[in-house]
């Protein structure tokens, strides 16, 4: 049984065959945020706060912290935005950089267990990172590509993953803090792309024994209503044996289609978190509801 023990300075998450799905919030990422970008570049972290909050607010049991601005001091913005975000949330992060000296930098000042974003299957980007995770104790994000790209054959994929889970092997690490991202494709490129995920997080937990994760979003680029592709997508993911995603849990729905697969899939003992997310509250407002009630009410009409 597969287990990816994570931890802040007070919580612990785990990301495990018999554990809810662990959705990881996106939203820390200057990546195609313009406003963002600028602001973080000059210190100005304001907008950092407030999605954490937000994020883990909405469900968020983990938060994926990137601080990629070209011409920026990234090393230093990654390391600012990892104590920020860690005074103002308890929930373990993932730090997200291709910037060997980044990822140092976040790790060396982050308190408790992190888990790395991410490692592909090149030669070069595993004897940088891979060492890393090592020194820091910490899990990895594994990407099922190589120097020859993505291949749209899964069984491909599947050995590349295999590749990284032997190489951290070297350097060890278990195999239970290799996350294998199996690389979601945009099924409006490739029609096949949904059902080729599924058959392949399959494999990677029956046959590799490892989690896996993913960049939700990807799922649905380019289509319209992409929202409600993911929606569906992710259920369907975790049910095929996924056990974590990267995405946005602000957008609506996508966090009760969540919780409703993990009680589904057996993962929500006698439905409580089901149960703590829409229970109606007391006629104070508080005790027995409290706000997983309210919220709940909220969302269902």
């Amino acid at each position: 049984m597969s287990r990816t023990v994570l931890s802040s300075a007070t919580k612990e998450v785990i990301i495990g065959f018999d554990q809810p799905f662990v959705m990881i919030g996106e939203r820390i990422n200057p990546t195609g945020r313009k406003l963002l970008a600028a602001e973080m570049k000059e210190g100005n972290y304001d907008r950092v706060v407030a999605d954490a909050l937000a994020q883990v607010e909405a469900g968020a049991q983990m938060l994926d912290v990137n601080a990629g601005i070209p011409l920026a001091d990234e090393p230093k913005i990654l390391a600012e935005v990892v104590q920020l975000v860690q005074s103002v949330t308890d929930v373990p992060l993932c730090i997200d950089s291709s910037i060997i000296e980044a990822l140092e930098a976040g790790l060396a000042v982050y308190k408790g267990r992190a888990l790395v974003n991410s490692t592909t299957a090149e030669d070069e980007v595993m004897e940088r990172v891979l060492p890393l995770v090592k020194k820091y104790d910490a899990a990895v994000v594994a990407i099922s590509n190589d120097d020859t790209g993505i291949s749209e054959d899964i069984d491909v994929r599947f050995e590349i993953a295999k590749r990284i889970v032997e190489r951290a092997a070297d350097h060890g690490i278990k195999k239970e803090d290799v996350v294998v991202d199996p690389l979601v494709m945009p099924i409006g490129a490739i029609n096949k792309a949904g059902n080729d995920v599924f058959r392949l997080v399959r494999r990677l937990r029956e046959e590799l024994g490892v989690n896996t994760t993913c960049g939700a979003s990807n799922i649905g680029f380019g289509l319209p209503n992409r929202h409600a592709i993911n929606n569906s997508f992710l259920p369907m993911a975790a049910c095929s044996g996924m056990t974590s995603a990267i995405l946005n849990p602000c957008h609506e729905g996508l966090v009760p289609a969540i919780k409703a697969a993990d009680t589904l899939n057996g993962v929500d003992p006698n439905c409580a978190n089901w149960i703590r997310m829409f229970r109606e509250p007391s006629p104070e407002g508080e005790g027995r509801g409290g706000r997983g009630g309210r919220e709940g009410r909220r969302r269902r009409g």
